[in-house]
């Protein structure tokens, strides 16, 4: 199919409807997809395939449909746990990459209208997720401590986006989340990038101005800080090293963030906070160095079907706009947005629209791990941090250009690197 009659096939059957009716996510992903063929346009492909991921999720859970409808598939070697947590998995995870784009004021735009259409539905969330009445209700008091991290990751949502996703909820609704959340005091964190989702529960207590068990922050930060950091940019998940994406999928972002907002109780936090940005920065140069000529990047270590969380850090550094001095914002876009395409050209979604088991494709479940659910894979949207980013910012509307290796094997000069102690 010629690329002019593409674009007309993706238009028509794109066509988007806000007044009601289910809208298929892959009719909104062909549009977009369109739009950028004809374009260049990387951030409309950017909200086609977070908007493909979200649809499912926030239109069944905004209609207490999200259990009824949603089949929570599970790895073939899961273990023992409730797998009722995987729908606050699926939809804390989805929330925490979502935010700074649900934040960005309302606007007349497309975009827009589906932006504000999806926060209302994230808000409708919350109210039926912590309503014991409601059929949505998340399995937060069961015996799996896997809640904990979910539940952090709900945490960095409302943190990223408090004006947008946690002042507008009703009363009861806050106050169901903060006993939820102070609940979660009885689970135990492992001796991991676990402590981190305890810290992060505890500072978003902090943040609102209610108790928290300041112990919870301090062991985690600390640990990391002193203890686990082995050296330019990457921290030890534990005790050991393990050469995997957990410092991206996790570690520097919830490090970062649990620093940033404990900064005003005093203390160590601040410099602390420095430190960890400063490492943090330091990573997200490893990842765009990590993005090859064509646009792959290394599949290493356990729970490689998160695939494109792995750039956490280097979007939270686009979004704060503190990308190392010697990456461009356009050279950092054209890689991620590779990446994406690599990613996300093959169908990652069933016939439903779930997000399947596997990096890329549907044939690959054999990569999930034992605790590894139909929720698991929406940790995916924490790559997306820079749509908080608006339309009009350089990120967006700068010229794509080479990214670092591309640099390197066309013989053009690139920035040699560093190692950097902090």
């Amino acid at each position: 199919m010629n690329r002019r009659l593409l674009i007309k096939n993706a238009v028509l059957t794109g066509i988007l409807s806000l007044a009601g009716g289910r809208v298929k996510g892959k009719a909104i992903k062909e549009k977009y997809e369109a739009r950028a063929i004809e374009g260049g346009d990387d951030r409309a492909y950017w909200v086609a395939i977070l908007t493909q991921m979200a649809q499912p999720i926030l239109e069944n859970i905004s209609k207490e449909t999200f259990r009824k409808n949603m089949p929570m598939s599970v790895s073939p070697t899961f273990d023992s746990r409730d797998s009722g947590v995987g729908y606050l998995e699926a939809f804390g995870r989805l929330v925490a990459g979502m935010a700074p784009w649900l934040a960005l004021p309302d606007d007349g735009s497309e975009e827009g209208a589906w932006r504000k259409r999806f926060r209302e539905q994230v808000l409708l969330g919350i109210q039926h997720g912590t309503d014991p009445a409601s059929a949505d209700y998340f399995t937060w008091r069961g015996s799996s401590s896997q809640t904990l991290v979910d539940a952090a990751h709900l945490a960095q949502a409302f943190l990223r986006a408090p004006h947008a996703l946690w002042e507008p909820l009703p009363e009861i609704t806050k106050k169901r989340v903060v006993e939820e959340f102070k609940l979660l005091r009885r689970i135990k964190p492992n001796e991991s990038n676990w402590l981190l989702f305890a810290a992060m529960t505890e500072t978003f207590l902090y943040f609102i101005g209610e108790d928290c068990v300041r112990e919870r922050i301090d062991y985690a930060v600390n640990k990391f800080d002193k203890e686990w950091y082995v050296g330019d940019g990457w921290y030890s998940d534990g005790a050991r090293f393990s050469f995997d994406h957990y410092n991206g999928y996790v570690i520097h972002c919830m490090q970062v963030e649990a620093l940033r907002y404990n900064i005003p109780f005093g203390g160590a936090y601040k410099e602390m906070y420095d430190r960890a940005y400063k490492r943090m920065r330091r990573y997200a140069h490893h990842l765009e160095r990590l993005i090859t000529p064509e646009g792959y990047y290394p599949v290493v270590g356990r729970s490689s079907t998160y695939r494109n969380a792995a750039f956490q850090p280097l979007a939270a550094v686009v979004l704060d706009n503190q990308l190392p001095e010697d990456l461009t914002k356009g050279q950092v876009r054209a890689g991620m947005t590779a990446v994406l395409k690599h990613i996300y050209t093959k169908s990652n979604f069933d016939q439903l629209g779930w997000l399947t088991m596997g990096v890329v494709g549907d044939g690959q479940d054999n990569l999930a791990d034992y605790y590894t659910n139909a929720g698991s894979m929406y940790v995916a949207s924490l790559s997306f941090l820079p749509l908080g980013l608006p339309a009009t910012d350089e990120f967006w509307t700068t010229e794509p250009a080479p990214w670092t290796a591309q640099k390197v094997f066309t013989g053009a000069q690139f920035p040699k690197d560093y190692y950097v102690t902090y």
